[in-house]
């Protein structure tokens, strides 16, 4: 899954195509680099962002879908938590939900999300983007994050969403300590276990920098991001959601074909 941020503010790449014609030209890119799906979001959620108005985020994503649909696209995703901005992605072309608030934002999300019968990707965030970080705090990360998506899996398919559209995201780096996300990257097979196919969300995220400190600028991730990819297909994730599609796509290339080596 490629990431296409249509925001002046997201931490790695935001304001870089805010312009439609930058925009469509960057998932052309992002298509030919190997993404089997595109994720285009309008509102930032990094730790501190300001939220967006939802005629202000469609008028970010819509135009793009929609341009981006006529040239036959791969799958088109929607990075949103607003049911009427879902809505209009889908007239646009869309047709995954991707909700950092797993249906949590809005009362009528789940019965939207039922509605549009689209794919739907319900992620863990432990408050909201502007204070996730502030103090995040769990007795066991991996049983909590596990029991939340389950329990947001269960409310969407209690509002009709068919069990074979839900996806869940362990949502690496919202709410979560470093000590947090590498627990929960080493233990995704549990995440995995829970029945449902997994997104898996890590690229190039302040973890990395944290852990290797040359890496403070957010482009320069790269190599980080793919190791957490790498970790996440060892583990059964179904999609990794990456900025660097074409080094992380070479990567699992490479991966799968000396996994199947051993096994042959």
């Amino acid at each position: 899954m490629g990431i296409l941020n249509l925001t002046p503010d997201s931490f790695s790449d935001g304001g870089r195509y805010l312009a439609l014609d930058a925009a469509v030209a960057q998932g052309r890119r992002l298509i030919a680099q190997g993404a089997d799906i595109l994720d285009l979001g309008g509102e930032s959620t990094r730790p501190g962002a300001a939220p967006v108005s939802a005629q202000a985020e469609i008028a970010r994503v819509a135009p793009v879908i929609a341009a981006l649909a006529r040239d036959g696209a791969p799958p088109l995703s929607v990075d949103t938590m607003k049911p009427e901005v879902a809505r209009a992605a889908m007239a646009a072309g869309a047709t995954i939900w991707n909700d950092v608030t797993a249906l949590r934002y809005a009362p009528d999300a789940p019965d939207v999300a039922a509605e549009l019968g689209c794919q739907m990707v319900l992620m863990h965030m432990q408050g909201e983007p502007r204070t996730m970080q502030a103090a995040p705090h769990y007795e066991d990360v991996t049983a909590e994050v596990c029991a939340f998506l389950v329990g947001r899996a269960e409310a969407a398919l209690a509002a009709g969403v068919a069990r074979d559209k839900i996806w869940l995201d362990p949502g690496i780096g919202f709410g979560k300590t470093l000590d947090h996300n590498l627990t929960l990257l080493a233990r995704l097979d549990a995440v995995c276990a829970l029945g449902f196919p997994v997104l898996l969300g890590a690229s190039r995220k302040r973890f990395i920098a944290t852990l290797h400190p040359a890496a403070e600028a957010p482009d320069a991730r790269a190599p980080g991001s793919i190791a957490a990819a790498l970790a996440g297909a060892a583990a059964g994730v179904a999609a990794v959601r990456v900025h660097d599609v074409g080094e992380t796509a070479q990567a699992l290339d490479v991966w799968s074909a000396i996994r199947a080596a051993g096994s042959a």
